[in-house]
């Protein structure tokens, strides 16, 4: 099996969830079984069935986070060589060559992947046709409604 990159911030983020899921969500739906049994007849007991579906998805979702946990490679941007150019991790500054808009993204695993936070898969095509440039470079992305050109204005290891 291939390890999965991922940062610090997003190993962290997924080790919390799982504490929350084991510690907090997982007692309280047993408790919110034991509670609708009490209510007696479970074929018509829309309580029972509610609380044993959010228990299956606090299991299955569980077990997947601890899936990925034993995959993950963890990759410390602070420890990387700082060398300039865009790795996994990198906080990248472009500007679109054709308006001169600016954009920050950081590149990380698929899994942290959330564009509205700026944060990109590094399987991604932006993060692909960065990766190994550094700041000055023009890279090329090859986008749906065409190739897009950006400069890279800033590399950061943040």
């Amino acid at each position: 099996m291939e390890n999965t990159p991922m940062t610090v911030g997003g190993a962290k983020a997924l080790e919390a969830e799982l504490l929350q899921l084991k510690d907090i969500t997982r007692p309280r739906i047993v408790q919110d079984i034991a509670t609708a049994r009490a209510h007696g007849d479970l074929k018509e007991n829309a309580e029972y069935h509610a609380a044993k579906e959010e228990q299956s998805f606090c299991e299955g979702r569980i077990k997947e986070i601890e899936s990925k946990l034993s995959r993950i490679q963890v990759i410390d941007v602070a420890k990387l060589n700082q060398d300039g150019r865009c790795v996994f991790a990198t906080t990248v500054t472009l500007m679109n060559i054709n308006d001169s808009s600016e954009v920050t993204y950081q590149i990380v695993g698929e899994d942290e992947a959330d564009i509205s936070l700026g944060k990109i898969s590094c399987h991604s095509p932006i993060a692909s046709a960065l990766m190994g440039n550094e700041e000055g470079d023009e890279v090329t992305v090859k986008a749906p409604a065409g190739d897009i050109i950006y400069e890279i204005l800033k590399v950061e290891y943040l």
